[in-house]
């Protein structure tokens, strides 16, 4: 059914990742498809990684960690944009675009307030994504 599925991940927040990892993972063995850890970050200096080089490396071992953890094939893409916050969606479309990834899994917060003023990354991928979207709440 999916022959490719792409997970974005923000390396800072991985606790709140979890459920979604553990979803994306389970949709992976079962399709038997690779997974795609995608990452946006930008090119100065942050606390994870000052160059986005070693911010590679830690992108790539990720991917390891969750393949060998969950049994999957899984790779990674770094991206790198000026302005992370607003050019994630973007970015995040266009990589799956690119990759031919016909499944989006990615975690999300709770609806709040704000979600009627700005939409959430996971309600705007959904919205303009060619590839399904799997959103997955965390509740906290």
């Amino acid at each position: 059914m999916f022959k490719r599925i792409m997970i974005p991940v923000d390396l800072a927040h991985l606790k709140t990742l979890e459920k979604a990892l553990k979803a994306g993972a389970v949709m992976a063995r079962s399709e038997g498809a690779p997974v795609t850890y995608v990452s946006v970050t930008s090119d100065a200096p942050g606390s994870l990684a000052h160059t986005p080089q070693e911010f590679e490396k830690k992108l790539n071992a990720f991917a390891s960690e969750q393949a060998a953890a969950h049994g999957i094939t899984a790779d990674a893409k770094m991206i790198v944009a000026n302005d992370p916050a607003v050019d994630l969606d973007g970015k995040l479309m266009r990589a799956a675009d690119e990759m031919g990834a016909d499944l989006i899994v990615m975690a999300s917060h709770v609806p709040g307030l704000s979600d009627y003023i700005w939409p959430s990354n996971g309600g705007t991928l959904a919205g303009h994504s060619k590839a399904s979207v799997f959103v997955v709440r965390d509740q906290g």
